[in-house]
């Protein structure tokens, strides 16, 4: 019963969206084009990169061109599903609004993450995919069934990340109540995404692998896909995943905890 609310609560969420984008039919078809221009302009620096040289770090274009694919996708959920969601949020905690979320029958957490949604963002899933298929034509040869496989969990478990890392950021607004420079700082920081891991060393390697794990969401999910991700690996980093939600989970129970109400 429980389920079924909370899927007949997104159901409606996902639909009055839609119905929002499509009321301004000209700003949806302009928004989507510009994102694909964008996704566009994100590779020339990819490939003037390497232009000048045939590997770097280990990767060859093509398989770079993986780990960009993974990143387009993941953006396009951040700022398609996440980001405007829970965005909302700080505005409601800054007007003391958020009262009528915690008073309806559901979990907290899952109302303000999906109470807004951009569908255009969903032209990213395209994007994508066509970014596979023209590294894959460049590398002259494709994944196999099992690297897929791997491949969508490890994009299962960057999500978790992706969305714990936010929630974290959000529930900082609790204390803070305006966090614009946190929350554009982490969006600066998870376009580094774009670049395979080992492109950096020293502290940089160490944060974008344990702190903000991007390589887990991008980097790691290439490799699935080119066959070459220990499942050693693998595991580690699904078993980091759980931490992260873990923690987020824990972190927005207290902030809410110590929520005071418009009312108090």
């Amino acid at each position: 019963m429980r389920l079924e609310r909370h899927l007949a609560v997104l159901r409606a969420n996902l639909r009055l969206s839609f119905l929002l984008a499509m009321q301004y039919r000209w700003e949806f078809l302009l928004d989507g084009a510009m994102s694909l221009l964008w996704t566009a302009a994100a590779i020339v620096p990819l490939y003037l990169v390497f232009e000048e040289r045939p590997r770097i770090a280990g990767w060859t274009y093509g398989e770079a061109l993986l780990v960009m694919g993974w990143f387009t996708l993941l953006d396009g959920l951040l700022k398609g599903a996440i980001n405007p969601s829970l965005v909302t949020v700080i505005e409601q905690i800054r007007t003391g609004t958020l009262d009528f979320v915690l008073l309806k029958p559901a979990d907290a957490q899952f109302l303000v993450s999906t109470a807004r949604f951009k569908p255009w963002r969903l032209l990213a899933l395209g994007a994508s995919i066509a970014i596979f298929v023209y590294a894959f034509s460049l590398l002259g040869t494709g994944p196999t069934w099992g690297g897929v496989a791997q491949a969508l969990a490890m994009l299962a478990a960057g999500i978790v990340v992706l969305y714990s890392v936010w929630i974290l950021v959000i529930s900082v607004a609790f204390r803070a109540v305006r966090i614009d420079n946190l929350r554009y700082l982490f969006e600066a920081v998870f376009e580094a995404g774009r670049w395979p891991s080992t492109v950096f060393k020293g502290v940089l390697s160490f944060v974008f692998t344990f702190v903000i794990p991007l390589a887990l969401m991008t980097t790691y999910p290439a490799e699935a896909l080119l066959g070459t991700l220990p499942w050693e690996r693998f595991a580690a980093a699904w078993a980091g995943a759980l931490v992260f939600a873990a923690v987020a989970r824990g972190v927005w129970l207290r902030s809410i905890g110590s929520y005071t109400s418009a009312s108090s």
